[in-house]
């Protein structure tokens, strides 16, 4: 299977390669699939990610599934689930993907690698070396039989509706604009989160 071409524009937005982004532009393939769908403009679709973790960019570059446009949903689960809705169809899926049973080798040398980089004490030689096993296992991924490491059930939740837009209103504290719904009230005034954490304080 050939993924080079679009692979690259994702590591493009992203900023580098690796096996969470690997691993997400796997699963946003499945998801267009599925729908057989192109990448949403709009809120054609909608996604709902179970983790912040790089995969999610390639669900944002590849299906469309945008914060900014309201049809892509965060839950901090720390899961590699990912659930998509087709509006028009009224389908739901949700994909889990497991890369570590294709990449089950013993990452202690990649940890180890990654752990001297962040600390500034890599030479080039460690930094050759984490960038070919990143390689390495981001191939792996990319070429899995996807029966090896995707698994796909029916959507665990109902379509979410579809994203709202609302008025802004000033803080009564520091007179900057504020989405409505995110107001809050303190000493009989409205404001904005932050100028309410800091009257609580």
């Amino acid at each position: 299977m050939d993924h080079t071409i679009l692979f690259d524009e994702v590591v493009k937005f992203h900023g580098h390669r690796c096996p969470g982004l690997s691993l997400g532009y796997r699963v946003a393939l499945v998801a267009l699939r599925e729908f057989a769908a192109e990448r949403a403009e709009d809120e054609e679709l909608v996604a709902i990610v179970e983790n912040n973790s790089c995969g999610v960019d390639a669900i944002q570059y590849v299906v469309g599934c945008t914060v900014g446009k309201g049809n892509l949903i965060f839950r901090d689960y720390g899961k590699h689930g990912y659930t998509f809705y087709h509006r028009k169809s009224g389908r739901g899926i949700r994909i889990y993907a497991d890369y570590f049973i294709i990449d089950s080798d013993d990452d202690t040398r990649y940890v180890e690698l990654r752990e001297k980089i962040s600390q500034g004490e890599a030479t080039e030689a460690d930094r050759e070396e984490l960038r070919n096993l990143t390689e390495m296992r981001c191939q792996r991924i990319l070429n899995a039989p996807e029966e090896q490491f995707i698994r796909i059930g029916p959507a665990r939740e109902p379509m979410p509706q579809r994203a709202v837009s609302y008025r802004s209103i000033v803080c009564a504290f520091c007179g900057e604009k504020v989405m409505e719904p995110r107001s809050r009230i303190c000493d009989g005034k409205i404001c904005c989160i932050p100028c309410s954490c800091e009257a609580t304080v």
